[in-house]
């Protein structure tokens, strides 16, 4: 017997039939259930909730072949609805209408499949209690602008919808109208050329790898534009200030690696050029391998006061682990 059958968790079954053998079986759930992110495939499978030919199997790179038979049982879902909890923050600012958070690295901004808690917000019902904004849903609240989990910098939350709104409209501006400024330090491969440009390249989730982000052509990209300095060159590496002007995931990451020059430490875009860590110093080698993370951070956050219209500016000096392969490089 060769297909594959989802039981959703009001009995539902749905059936079809596996066309090819061979493949990962977390690609193969991608293809038969485009409606499930691949993270949380894999999560699923991990979880016991996917059987081939009668068994079990809980390794989503088993390979599948063909002729099997796979059962997906999805499970109801998880209370959407986030709790208190209680993690130390580091508020850079705070007032009745807003508050800006220093994130560490590692920490997600919001629950998701995978990170259902120790997130920011779940931090932030804590720090707030009820005054977050609903507007951006049980999830998401007060949420207007995102940083990726292992980036570390200032992001801006919402603590009441007229907040929510002002921000959101100056972020969907781009800062074309109005004082909104973000801008990242990135310790890249090698340096851009020329020192000072623009990059403009439209992106999409890749076709290949729903994890991943990817430069395309087509109409599937949305329009986006980093503004680049190298600021030092280290030799093998160089320390980069990028300015945003349109905020899509992942924008930096994968400009800069478009370019050639990922983010060291990126194992996501720049995993190609892990083997250039030979080149560097013994101090710098180490400073890189106990970062774990890609080299980024959210130096400068900028913007109007949605109820004043006051324009506010905040800046955050790099973290230790930062700062050390900085001082590692230095030398």
């Amino acid at each position: 017997m060769n297909g594959w059958v989802r039981v959703d968790d009001y009995g539902e079954e749905r059936s079809g039939v596996v066309e090819e053998g061979g493949l990962r079986l977390d690609r193969v759930l991608v293809g038969l259930f485009p409606d499930l992110s691949r993270a949380r495939l894999q999560d699923l499978v991990r979880e016991g909730h996917v059987t081939r030919d009668g068994g079990i199997v809980r390794d989503p790179a088993v390979k599948v072949a063909a002729g099997a038979w796979l059962v997906l049982d999805l499970p109801p879902p998880a209370d959407a609805t986030p709790e208190a909890e209680a993690i130390a923050l580091v508020i850079a600012y705070e007032d009745d209408d807003l508050v800006v958070v220093d994130k560490p690295a590692g920490l997600v901004v919001h629950p998701a499949p995978g990170h259902a808690g120790g997130t920011l917000v779940n931090a932030l019902i804590a720090h707030c209690g009820a005054s977050l904004s609903g507007v951006g849903g049980v999830r998401r609240p007060g949420i207007v602008h995102r940083l990726d989990k292992d980036t570390s910098g200032l992001i801006v939350v919402a603590k009441n919808d007229l907040a929510h709104h002002g921000l959101a409209a100056q972020f969907a501006d781009h800062g074309r109208t109005g004082p909104l400024e973000r801008s990242y330090l990135a310790f890249t491969w090698g340096a851009p050329s020329p020192a000072a440009g623009t990059i403009q390249a439209s992106l999409a989730r890749s076709r290949h790898n729903r994890e991943k982000i990817a430069v395309v052509s087509d109409e599937t990209g949305r329009h986006a534009v980093t503004h680049y300095a190298v600021l030092a060159r280290y030799g093998e590496a160089s320390l980069v200030r990028c300015r945003l002007e349109t905020g899509r995931t992942h924008q930096i990451r994968v400009h800069l690696a478009h370019r050639g020059h990922p983010l060291l430490g990126d194992a996501v875009y720049g995993a190609a050029f892990r083997t250039k860590a030979a080149r560097l110093t013994e101090d710098a080698k180490a400073a890189l391998d106990a970062l774990g993370r890609q080299a980024l951070h959210a130096e400068l956050l900028g913007f109007a006061h949605p109820r004043t219209g006051e324009t506010m500016r905040f800046e955050s000096a790099l973290p230790p682990e930062l700062a050390a392969l900085k001082a590692a490089l230095d030398t």
